[in-house]
């Protein structure tokens, strides 16, 4: 039986291969990430790390498990803070018209209490990523 899911689906002008850069490249996720930077050599099995930019310390880490480029990424991903078992994430990406993308992103295998945590998280990244890839600005965002 699987875990709980926190699903999230958007819609953003770009196309395929921008969307995938975002999302597999450290210079990139620095921008609408908050500071963390993505680092993998995305070969199934390999590592996956996050480093937050104030310090460069490790915010996050997993291990790739679909690298289908550019369709599909998923790879396994927990917070350093946590002591339970990571719990996995997979960015579906899919053509929606000219010059448009729908991103699901499934983040699953997570216990049911931490589902609307990480629904906040995931929140703010994804609007900042659609913001950034469709104006080439992030957002402002003050976290309370």
């Amino acid at each position: 039986m699987s875990k709980p899911a926190m699903i999230h689906v958007t819609y953003i002008e770009t196309t395929p291969e921008k969307l995938w850069e975002a999302l597999t490249s450290g210079a990139f996720t620095k921008l609408y990430w908050f500071g963390r930077r993505i680092e993998s050599d995305w070969t199934v099995g390999s590592p996956v790390r996050f480093y937050d930019s104030a310090d460069d310390s490790l915010s996050d880490s997993g291990e790739v498990l679909v690298y289908d480029e550019p369709k599909t990424l998923a790879y396994t991903f927990k917070n350093a803070a946590q002591t339970d078992d990571p719990g996995r994430v997979t960015f579906t990406i899919e053509p929606a018209g000219k010059n448009v993308v729908k991103l699901k992103v499934v983040h699953d295998e997570i216990a049911e209490d931490t589902v609307e945590g990480w629904r906040n998280g995931w929140a703010p990244i994804l609007a900042n990523l659609k913001t950034y890839l469709e104006t080439a600005r992030t957002l402002e965002i003050t976290f309370s």
